[in-house]
């Protein structure tokens, strides 16, 4: 199995991980509610991951600008923030 990331970067990943994580929450849940059969409980569940969602998104993107600080000009790290800053508002708002 360590040949098979031994060319991976590790930021990508630990970033693709915690997508596969997620994935793999959303898959369960949807399975939960399935058995659940009940639009309350549903919405539950399904609020979870309201909540879960997001905080994938941000700790994904904090992995990917934290590997490429170094990398990358302060304006345009301003711009990339902001940038998610916009996509965490439009999807709250």
């Amino acid at each position: 199995m360590k040949k098979l990331f031994a060319n991976v970067d590790q930021v990508v990943l630990s970033m693709a991980g915690l997508r596969l994580f997620s994935g793999l929450l959303e898959i369960t849940a949807a399975i939960v509610i399935f058995m659940l059969n009940d639009v309350k409980k549903a919405i539950i569940v399904n609020s979870m991951l309201a909540v879960v969602g997001p905080v994938i998104f941000i700790s994904t993107m904090m992995i990917g600008l934290i590997s490429l600080a170094d990398e990358i000009s302060f304006s345009k790290l301003i711009f990339i923030l902001i940038g998610v800053g916009f996509i965490l508002y439009g999807i709250y708002k």
